[in-house]
């Protein structure tokens, strides 16, 4: 259990520039507290002690301003960073070593007591204020724009952004990095916008050209007497 706490403890210090020190990491880190509180509360759900599990889950969320139902299932080295209105249904599945921003949502889209919410892979990365819905894959090394809103899956090594989502750029396994740098995401409908801007400058152009030439030729028509 202690290797277990250390490990989380150390996956922050190394994932967070911001943290200085193991003490500050221990004491201020609320993604690190839901994280703890969750795995109390996880065990005691699978023993059918769904009320006191839920009783924790909502003290959880009181502390910390996460939201994790007792019923989801969660690897190992997540770390939620900031985490406010973070929120994880009963039946999410996260993989290892994933990066959840604040205000992300995995919801459900069904009322029917079933697998309902996102099973996420290894190594995923969910920018802020991010809604994954359904019982969608979203694939190992994929990357959630902030904003984005996925109701598909996605493959792995995918990058999603926009709502819905749209899949802008795919990497190979040995590409895939733990790096997610939010003001280079590739912007489709800007990239469309360049290219009309860019259209309409040369339509312009030929316009242009066209009406010299038109003025040149009526220049060069001989008047009649």
């Amino acid at each position: 259990m202690w290797e277990r706490l250390k490990e989380d403890i150390q996956t922050i210090k190394d994932r967070d520039p911001a943290a200085k020190n193991y003490v500050e990491i221990f004491l201020c880190y609320p993604g690190l507290h839901a994280i703890w509180l969750h795995r109390i509360a996880h065990f005691l759900y699978k023993k059918r002690w769904y009320t006191t599990a839920r009783l924790i889950s909502h003290l959880n969320r009181s502390l910390t301003g996460i939201e994790i139902h007792p019923g989801a299932t969660i690897g190992r080295r997540l770390f939620i960073d900031h985490g406010m209105g973070v929120v994880i249904g009963e039946t999410t599945e996260i993989g290892d070593d994933c990066l959840i921003y604040k205000g992300v949502v995995f919801g459900g889209t069904t009322l029917e007591k079933k697998k309902r919410h996102p099973t996420l892979g290894n190594r995923v990365i969910v920018g802020s204020n991010s809604t994954i819905l359904g019982s969608i894959m979203i694939g190992d090394g994929a990357k959630i724009g902030s904003g984005s809103v996925v109701v598909k899956a996605v493959p792995p090594g995918a990058t999603v952004v926009g709502v819905p989502g749209r899949i802008v750029e795919s990497l190979t396994p040995e590409k895939m990095d733990l790096d997610f740098e939010h003001g280079n995401l590739p912007d489709p409908l800007s990239d469309i916008m360049k290219m009309l801007l860019q259209l309409h400058g040369k339509l312009e152009e030929r316009v242009k050209r066209l009406e010299r030439l038109e003025d040149l030729n009526s220049k060069n028509i001989p008047s009649e007497d």
